[in-house]
């Protein structure tokens, strides 16, 4: 089968991918057919084609997943506040508990140091009981009064610190009650959050994955609306359709050709009808007006003696029509006689040896301080403040 191709063109506008960018290429366009089409991409489909059915389905498809991440974000929110709430609660209960945790600490310290003073008082009872019967059966009677005395305070004492040691462990008992009744509602409260926590997890996991079970459902509705809409997608009518609606031609633009600006025609000036001047000429004048002022003053005499008249010998062709009497230049002075006061030597050819003593015959004062002078038939340039006049 006979393929031939189509030009994609491009047209300047903003840059490539700008607003008004066309883009050219070449393309096969089908058998038989070669054609200039602009504008290609997904934006020039036409409309109608099977082609331009997939965007809408794929925006609801993408809808559909931001619905369901919103939902999600909602769920989340609403645990991240009862974990808030729960660790509120929690806070609380800790702080009653570690209230009570310390004063049963404290109390059962006391109660401790109550008991060893206790056991040491009841020692030293004994000791002194001890000691006043062994000096009463055979002691002095004064021996036996202030032994008799030591026993009955010790006994006294050892009395007094059971009485503090009791009362300590009667306080103890008390905060260890308070305490184990805190407890018992501290974990009591612990568990039921723990049974709250672990129900709302269950039931937001559950209805999570109803969510997504029902996404899936949903996206595989819309996939299949895609691949319908896939099955109906014909290329070579949409190619075609493409063809017709956005063709230009069948040949690429042109090349750009070079022109070469002194080559090209100027307009006749309306003072000179049937008279064609040429770039050539402006070319070859040029250096009239950006030369030096005695170049300027040379060409200009030189000009004001001569007539443009067509040679049929010249090999510029840009003369063959010019037939323009040259404006005359500066009128030259009399020729004057002066005397050269110092010896010049010549730096270019146009200009002139001198030597001091010189008489020298001035054709041209120039304003730039370079004269014309003549002498001997020979004229050039040299410095007019080398000579005085005779």
């Amino acid at each position: 089968m006979e393929m031939s191709g189509f030009w994609l063109g491009t047209e300047a506008g903003g840059g490539l991918g700008g607003d008004r960018d066309e883009l050219w290429g070449w393309g096969w366009a089908g058998p038989g057919r070669g054609e200039c089409v602009t504008g290609w991409g997904p934006s020039s489909l036409m409309p109608g084609t099977s082609v331009l059915t997939l965007p809408p389905e794929m925006e609801n498809v993408g809808s559909s997943h931001i619905q369901l991440a919103l939902a999600l974000r909602e769920e989340l929110r609403s645990l991240e506040e009862f974990r808030e709430r729960q660790k509120e609660q929690r806070k609380k209960y800790e702080a009653v508990m570690d209230r009570v945790q310390k004063s049963k600490l404290s109390l059962h310290k006391k109660a401790m140091e109550s008991k060893k003073t206790y056991e040491q008082k009841c020692r030293d009872a004994d000791d002194a009981e001890q000691a006043f019967e062994r000096i009463s059966t055979n002691g002095q009677q004064k021996q036996v009064e202030k032994s008799q005395n030591k026993a009955k305070q010790c006994k006294d004492s050892a009395m007094e610190a059971e009485r503090t040691y009791r009362q300590n462990i009667e306080q103890l008992e008390r905060v260890r009650s308070e305490w184990e009744q805190e407890h018992r509602a501290t974990c009591e409260a612990f568990q039921l959050q723990e049974f709250d926590r672990l129900t709302i997890l269950r039931n937001s996991l559950w209805v999570h994955c109803n969510q997504l079970s029902m996404q899936c459902v949903k996206d595989d509705e819309l996939y299949e609306e895609v691949r319908v809409t896939l099955e109906g997608c014909s290329v070579d009518a949409d190619i075609d359709g493409f063809i017709q609606a956005k063709s230009t031609g069948t040949e690429p633009p042109a090349p750009v050709p070079y022109q070469n600006y002194y080559d090209r025609e100027v307009a006749p000036l309306s003072s000179s009808p049937g008279v064609q001047p040429s770039c050539g000429m402006i070319k070859r004048f040029s250096g009239l007006l950006h030369g030096s002022p005695k170049t300027a003053l040379s060409a200009a005499s030189a000009a004001s003696t001569e007539t443009l008249t067509p040679t049929p010998d010249r090999n510029e062709g840009v003369y063959a029509a010019i037939a323009v009497q040259e404006a005359p230049g500066p009128p030259t002075m009399p020729g004057q006689d002066y005397r050269a006061l110092y010896d010049y030597t010549a730096q270019n050819s146009d200009e002139l040896n001198i030597s001091a003593g010189d008489i020298l015959e001035v054709i041209l004062e120039g304003e730039d301080g370079w004269w014309t002078v003549q002498r001997n038939g020979q004229r050039g340039f040299v410095p007019g403040s080398y000579l005085e006049k005779i």
